[in-house]
């Protein structure tokens, strides 16, 4: 799969599984356009340890779920680049709680960062892509938003809605030669879940048929495939990556 000389947009992309699917796409020639929202460190630390990709890699710092603050990010977008090929949602975060014990700010933060911020990332994409009459998108969501897990109230209900949205979507804008797909990782070994007791990550690793948690590297392949001419008959579709959750 050759990417070069195209323009992949991922957010949360310098860190966990972004800075897998990033890896991946500079392997393959890409540019990538990295969003995140505060980690100065780890922006820092994935420029450095991938500086032979240094002309490739295009950080920006912004929350993307401020509506002017993503479209100030695409009119920059505008004066670098003539098109964007490829847009990977992968920003996310989690705040687990009970629901009888969640607060409106901790429903809201997990809904207007994985859901929202999805929502406003593809609707400046999509009016780019189809001037283009070409795109590909590719939303990250989860098994909780089709399994549920306890605590996760929030989390679940803003992957389920990725799914929705990105289905909706990828009727709105097929005739205009765009493919909008969802992955759908399980535990994979990322920060994501380093804050989750032992007895409970054992607990889940147990549930998986090969008996072991994903890396970053087996989301990014398939992120790759779909984003790739390979998959160009795949529209509205969920692939998970999860060993058999």
């Amino acid at each position: 799969m050759n990417f070069k000389d195209q323009n992949i947009i991922i957010t949360g992309g310098t860190r966990g599984i972004g800075a897998g699917i990033a890896r991946a796409f500079l392997a393959e020639g890409a540019r990538v356009i990295l969003s995140f929202s505060s980690d100065d460190a780890s922006a820092k630390q994935f420029r450095e340890e991938n500086i032979q990709y240094s002309d490739f890699i295009d950080l920006h710092k912004f929350d993307v779920s401020n509506y002017s603050k993503v479209e100030r990010f695409y009119a920059e977008i505008d004066e670098k680049y003539k098109s964007i090929d490829v847009l990977v949602n992968n920003a996310g975060i989690r705040q687990d709680k009970i629901v009888g014990m969640m607060s409106e700010e901790e429903w809201d933060r997990v809904l207007n960062i994985n859901l929202k911020g999805c929502f406003l990332m593809c609707k400046f994409a999509v009016q780019r892509m189809s001037r283009q009459r070409h795109g590909k998108i590719i939303n990250i969501t989860s098994p909780s938003g089709r399994m549920g897990f306890p605590g996760q109230g929030n989390y679940a209900a803003s992957k389920a809605g990725m799914v929705a949205f990105s289905r909706s979507l990828s009727q709105e804008v097929a005739s205009r030669k765009i493919n909008v797909n969802c992955v759908s990782p399980g535990f994979i070994t990322t920060d994501l879940i380093a804050d989750l007791k032992d007895e409970m990550l054992e607990k889940y690793k147990n549930q998986i048929p090969f008996k072991r948690f994903g890396c970053a590297e087996d989301v990014a392949q398939s992120v790759l495939f779909l984003a790739s001419d390979k998959a160009s008959y795949i529209t509205g579709s969920v692939l998970e990556v999860t060993g058999g959750l």
